[in-house]
């Protein structure tokens, strides 16, 4: 890299740091309001929430059925995603 060019990319980089940390700055002092205790807005009380309803689980299977499933549709199957431990 020539010093031309490295001069330009040091210069580049400065500006950038420098316009990143100068508006923040901005935006903090524009917007900056002192409160004092009698200004705080007084906290509303919780609501409660309501129950969840109960989730039905329907026909689920059992681990001993879904064991014995998996060990008839795996026969001769590759030991891998679902078939594993399960295929012969």
């Amino acid at each position: 890299m020539t010093t031309r060019h490295l001069a330009s990319t040091l210069a580049s980089v400065v500006l950038g740091l420098v316009w990143l940390a100068a508006v923040p700055a901005s935006w903090a002092t524009d917007n900056f309001t002192a409160v004092t205790a009698t200004d705080k807005p007084t906290k509303k009380p919780k609501q409660a929430k309501a129950p969840k309803p109960p989730t039905d689980k329907g026909s689920a299977e059992g681990k001993s059925e879904r064991d014995k499933r998996l060990l008839r549709e795996c026969r001769g199957r590759p030991n891998a995603g679902a078939c594993e431990g399960y295929a012969s």
